[in-house]
């Protein structure tokens, strides 16, 4: 027996069974009412999850933003019952209503935990191991935010996972990274249950995960039982008390205590079914009615969320003083944890704007240089490409310095997008992640979570069509541009200078309810600073660009207006802010995929194929992005117009 189970409040061998009981039942009652979930995971599970929260996890149900809270991640969403029991019972705002609308459409209790949608979800998972990596994000913000405020900020990060996060390679890159900078408050228990849809684990997989864990620099345990209360919080206290990001091994068994079930993928998927369900109740001497909470239970979370309520007002006495000490870092502290941007941002960015022909990735590590003065709360990092990003940031964060601003991500796409997502999640910070164009789809399905989440992370993504030139089609970007410009809540923005870049920045950087991805050339463009965009007269072609091509338009814009045509140019920087001229004819110039364009405009030029090996103004003259193969395509159009 460990001394923190001596700790006032501490439930007895009985309610720890009577409140486990509860978590099982809770989750199985939700599932049949539904007629649809995961009752096996939350049943397997539930006791792991009863000696976290009854034992560890410090928090306040009454404030779930409370800035200095232990965050919970069930990276296994799909067991999501489970966690919205516990949330029920300790008391945070969702009533028995919301359990009993389990996964019905309007309720707070949807099929995978969602955030904003539930008070006290961290994050929302179900794709399955990001809920991981997102772990990782936070852990690292808390070590950072240490760093700067270390009277202020000191707690963990705990996260349940399942077989297939373990299975799924993100949990490699981001569990890979948190050993690598020694992220030693984060705890991680695996639900051991070898069981997947299809069957046993051992279909697919025979990894060691401890070993695995181990070479990775993390601490770890295991439990031989998963019902054994006493041994996971003894493994829990260790952890707890080792420098090293941690990995428990729970043996649990699915389904626990249903008859013929249990154990068996059977228990995945599925409602028990009324029969099974009460037969499942009867041998573990249930007799309460469903969705019950047996008053000894609500006693003993009534008074732990009491004990975390106690620490918060704790926490915000020691913030008092904090503040009276130091009135300028508090109120940074405040700003930075409410996203406000601090006076200055905008003159700063609009001093990066120049002369001189440049790349938009150069235009935008100016952009980037210039913000960091006036918004320390800014960082992030690339996947190993921060020279040709332009997201040299100084020397990065390590294990021994979580006071800097650089993340060194390493080649780990996937990771450093859902890292920062649990980054922007704990809060305090504004961040960005950078590769290649055509790597978003390395990062994409983490990228699909922050529009989700509503999380405004920046993603910056270089070398942005086929002008990449010699390291040939499978480095140049075709269809990317418009696959993001599909996922609804993401701002694309393809700036055509440094005033376009600047303004990329400031939109990106104002905008705190989704995130933005910035599309940017590798080889220099021209200063336009919007010059010969608007004609005077009748406009009989309007021209529509994006970044790099919009030299261009202006170039075919020029030569089209010695012919006697009215010529507009439009850079919208943002292809959802752009409304056709419809007395015009419309052309757009995108060296992408027209897909998009087709239908919006009178003539889309673009590029539907893969491009080729070379140099990079030759394989766009080879295209047809050059003035004169443009003109010519316009002209055959007029020509058929009259």
């Amino acid at each position: 027996m460990t001394d923190v189970l001596h700790r006032p409040g501490i439930p007895s061998v009985d309610t720890d069974r009577l409140a486990i009981d509860t978590i099982g039942f809770l989750a199985a009652d939700m599932v049949e009412a539904a007629d649809s979930g995961h009752p096996g995971m939350p049943m397997g599970a539930a006791p792991m999850a009863w000696t976290l929260w009854s034992r560890h996890l410090r928090h306040d149900p009454a404030a779930p933003d409370w800035a200095d809270r232990d965050r919970f991640v069930l990276s296994a969403g799909h067991g999501s019952a489970l966690l919205y029991g516990l949330l029920h019972m300790f008391g945070y705002d969702l009533p028995v209503e919301e359990l009993r609308n389990f996964r019905q459409l309007g309720s707070r209790t949807p099929g995978h935990p969602e955030y904003g949608e539930t008070p006290g979800v961290e994050c929302t998972t179900g794709p399955l191991g990001q809920g991981l990596a997102m772990a990782v994000g936070m852990a690292l913000a808390e070590r950072m935010t240490h760093a700067r405020y270390p009277e202020l900020t000191d707690h963990h990060t705990y996260a349940i996972v399942g077989d297939g996060c373990l299975m799924e390679g993100i949990s490699h890159e981001a569990a890979s990274l948190a050993g690598h900078l020694g992220l030693g408050r984060l705890v991680v228990l695996w639900d051991d249950n070898d069981i997947t849809i299809d069957g046993g684990v051992g279909r697919s997989c025979s990894d060691d995960q401890l070993a695995r864990f181990a070479a990775y620099g993390w601490h770890t345990a295991s439990v031989a039982d998963g019902t054994d209360v006493e041994a996971i919080d003894q493994a829990l206290t260790r952890a707890k008390a080792d420098p090293r990001p941690s990995f428990i091994a729970v043996r649990t068994v699915i389904g626990h205590g249903v008859p013929g079930v249990e154990g068996t993928s059977k228990a995945h998927g599925s409602p028990l079914g009324e029969e099974l369900l009460a037969r499942t109740k009867e041998l573990a001497g249930w007799d309460h009615p469903p969705f019950s909470v047996p008053e000894p239970v609500r006693t003993v979370c009534a008074g732990l969320a009491e004990a975390g309520a106690q620490a918060h007002a704790t926490w915000e006495a020691r913030f008092d003083v904090f503040e009276g000490e130091h009135a300028e870092a508090a109120a940074e502290f405040r700003r930075t944890q409410g996203r406000v941007l601090p006076a200055g941002l905008g003159t700063a960015l609009d001093g990066t704007v120049g002369d001189a022909a440049r790349a938009t990735r150069q235009s935008s590590q100016a952009c980037l240089t210039a913000a960091r003065a006036v918004l320390p709360e800014l960082v992030g990092g690339s996947a190993d490409l921060a020279g040709s990003t332009g997201t040299e940031y100084g020397a990065p964060v390590t294990r021994d310095d979580y006071s800097r601003s650089a993340i060194a991500f390493g080649i780990r796409e996937f990771g450093m997008a859902a890292v920062l997502n649990g980054m922007s999640l704990h809060g305090g910070y504004r961040v960005f992640g950078s590769t290649f164009l055509v790597f978003a789809d390395y990062l994409r399905p983490a990228l699909r979570l922050s529009a989700l989440m509503r999380q405004p992370v920046v993603y910056v993504f270089t070398h942005d069509s086929i002008a990449v030139g010699e390291d040939g089609p499978t480095h140049q970007p075709i269809g990317h541009i418009e696959s993001l410009r599909v996922i609804p809540g993401l701002q694309v923005l393809r700036p055509s200078d440094d005033a376009e870049t600047a303004v990329a920045w400031r939109l990106a950087l104002e905008r705190t309810d989704g995130p933005t991805a910035l599309i940017l050339s590798r080889q220099p463009v021209p200063q336009l600073r919007g010059a010969g965009f608007e004609v005077d007269g009748p406009v009989a072609v309007e021209i529509v660009a994006t970044g790099s091509e919009v030299s261009l338009a202006a170039s075919v814009a020029a030569a089209l207006r010695t012919e006697g045509y009215g010529v507009r140019v439009v850079s919208p920087l943002d292809r959802g802010r752009y409304t056709p001229d419809a007395s015009a004819t419309t052309v757009s110039i995108e060296a992408g995929s027209t897909s998009g364009w087709a239908g919006l405009v009178d003539v889309a030029i673009g590029i539907d194929e893969f491009g080729a090996s070379g140099p990079g103004g030759e394989v766009m003259a080879h295209h047809g992005f050059t003035t004169d193969a443009v003109l010519a395509r316009v002209r055959r159009h007029l020509d058929r117009g009259t």
